[in-house]
């Protein structure tokens, strides 16, 4: 099953014979006090930067967050989606969990979006659903429930579930919905990570939906956050996983050879490609 995103020009598609879409993750404030005051002052030149530096490392989709309490979100949302525009040309994931922030950005935003997100809980269902349906964008589904997380596999299975079939209902097919199954730190609940795991392993069979991960959570708390992130994140891409919102910069190089060792790199080209482009911006980075 594919999921297709689309930008002026260019189409990615998100599958399980296809290489792994990354997500980049860095158009958010929340910890970078840099960027939230380049919100307040609406000066886009820093926002600008992060998208042309994520896609030169590998981002093939960017997320877009404005999430700042010192600002009128639905204002600057189209603000910031034009400013990444001018820069590049890659689809974007719109990212709100308010429904006026979404079409603020959605209008502005070209070919085919991503939304993050809507989950199982009924007002989030009845209120975000309809807006991509009307724009005819993919959305990302959280598997939390009325509940909140759940803390079983067969949990998440269910959310995820009532998240298909209420999208069905409208209809939006279930190759435009991609799965979260959520992973929480294991520096908390050792089981964490399997319980995630699991839940990806039953949501897949189940459903056959792409599926996404915010694959850092599991690290939060721990030292060498790095080494468990890629660890996890072989895992998660092994048991289904398709797309994740992340670091293209700190996790690009583990992503390609994820790919690579699964086999969907023929005669190792991509992989060398990106090692030799992220190689020559190693350098000029570190020359400025």
């Amino acid at each position: 099953m594919d999921t297709i995103l689309k930008s002026n020009t260019k189409t990615v598609t998100i599958g399980d014979d296809k290489p792994f879409v990354i997500i980049g993750e860095k158009i958010n404030p929340t910890g970078i006090k840099k960027l939230g005051q380049a919100l307040v002052d609406q000066n886009f030149d820093y926002v600008k930067f992060l998208a042309q530096r994520q896609v030169a490392w590998g981002a093939d989709v960017l997320d877009v967050n404005v999430g700042h309490p010192q600002i009128d979100e639905a204002a600057i949302m189209p603000k910031v989606v034009e400013a990444i525009l001018s820069v590049v040309d890659v689809p974007l994931c719109i990212d709100s969990n308010e429904p006026k922030i979404l079409e603020a950005g959605l209008k502005v935003t070209p070919g085919k979006p991503l939304v993050n997100s809507v989950n199982g809980e009924d007002k989030q269902l009845a209120t975000v659903l309809p807006i991509v349906k009307d724009r005819g964008a993919a959305v990302i589904g959280m598997a939390i429930g009325n509940e909140g997380i759940p803390p079983t596999a067969e949990g998440r299975l269910a959310a995820a579930g009532k998240i298909i079939e209420r999208a069905a209902k409208m209809g939006i097919p279930a190759e435009d919905i991609i799965i979260d199954p959520l992973v929480m730190t294991v520096g908390h609940n050792s089981q964490a990570a399997l319980v995630t795991l699991k839940s990806i392993e039953l949501i897949k069979k189940e459903y056959g939906v792409n599926m996404s991960l915010g694959a850092s959570n599991v690290s939060f708390g721990l030292p060498d956050r790095h080494s468990v992130n890629s660890a996890f994140l072989a895992l998660a891409i092994q048991a289904g996983v398709t797309t994740s919102i992340t670091d293209p910069i700190k996790l690009g190089n583990s992503i390609k050879a994820i790919d690579l060792l699964l086999g969907r790199d023929a005669n190792s080209m991509r992989y060398l490609k990106y090692f030799r482009a992220t190689e020559k911006l190693r350098e000029e980075e570190s020359k400025k």
